[in-house]
């Protein structure tokens, strides 16, 4: 049986489960009837966390495992995980970057596309018989409008370069401006709303980003603009952004993340100018093999005493 005991604080696909659990004892959390006893009769041999980046790895769970090395992420955000306590207690912490920028970006345009061109709705239209019966309301056009970024990383970057080939005009808020692109920086969010058709979210989560899509932004936003949220769902008031999908303060909205997934808001489950994903920015099978190829290539590099691929902390 394998030395190097890991917890699991949620599943990976099948292939990533059967690499991990024949080179480590493998203990899932997700699966335990009591995770507390769990944790309190295998913890002292634990020397590396398995997460997710919605599930993450908090300080206090990692206080009860004492021989605790490293937390290998299985996602971009780290929001979730406690880097200070990681970080003052000598445990690692690496995420996969990188390898979901292109999807993550393809799913914004394509919730543009979806949110501006109603294409659910023409969906529900023509199954319903409706086609050659009624006319299908007209819609809105992408190419060649005003596309607002909030945040210009690695994905942001991507999402621009594809907007740019719908012929979009594009500006960007973010912490600090960024000298390797040509878009226009405003620093101002709710000026960056007021000016954009489009307003898409890409900037990370945690409490420096809680909320920074507040009525003020949606106000800003306006009855003809539309959001695109691929970021974390604590970047977006919520009852502010209901309230603005309601009274149509915003015309619509696209959204991939939430908060209290995945149990999310019922209400927006009845609203009809809103676009819903399941949180699949990343989903699909090239991006998520390659993630979790990099969550087992971290903890095999720590374990030979080598070089993390993609350190946080």
């Amino acid at each position: 049986m394998p030395d190097v005991e890991i917890l699991m604080t949620g599943a990976y696909p099948e292939w990533d489960m059967v690499d991990l659990e024949a080179k480590y004892r493998v203990h899932r959390l997700w699966e335990a009837e009591d995770r507390q006893e769990l944790i309190a009769r295998v913890g002292k041999d634990i020397r590396a966390i398995a997460t997710r980046g919605e599930l993450g790895a908090s300080a206090e769970l990692m206080k009860q495992l004492p021989k605790l090395e490293i937390v290998s992420c299985y996602g971009v955000g780290t929001d979730a995980i406690d880097l200070a306590y990681a970080r003052a207690n000598g445990i690692r912490v690496t995420n996969t970057p990188d390898v979901l920028t292109e999807d993550v970006a393809d799913i914004a345009i394509g919730l543009l596309l979806a949110t501006a061109r109603q294409i659910p709705q023409a969906d529900v239209f023509v199954r319903a018989g409706q086609w050659g019966n009624v006319a299908m309301p007209l819609v809105t056009r992408v190419a060649g409008k005003k596309v607002g970024l909030a945040g210009m990383g690695r994905i942001g970057k991507a999402i621009a370069k594809r907007a740019a080939a719908f012929g979009c005009d594009i500006s960007y808020f973010a912490r600090n401006e960024h000298t390797d692109v040509d878009y226009a920086y405003q620093p101002d969010l709710v000026a960056l709303a007021d000016w954009a058709d489009f307003l898409i979210v890409i900037v990370p989560g945690g409490q420096a980003t809680m909320k920074i899509i507040n009525a003020e932004v949606l106000k800003a936003l306006g009855p003809n603009g539309m959001l695109i949220n691929v970021s974390r769902g604590t970047t977006v008031d919520e009852e502010a952004l209901i309230a603005a999908l309601q009274d149509g303060t915003i015309q619509a909205a696209g959204l991939d993340v939430f908060l209290n997934e995945p149990k999310i808001d019922a209400r927006f489950l009845t609203l009809q100018n809103v676009v819903l994903q399941p949180h699949h920015g990343s989903g699909t099978v090239e991006t998520r093999k390659a993630m979790g190829q990099l969550v087992r290539d971290n903890l095999a590099a720590h374990f030979a005493g080598a070089a993390l691929p993609t350190p946080v902390v």
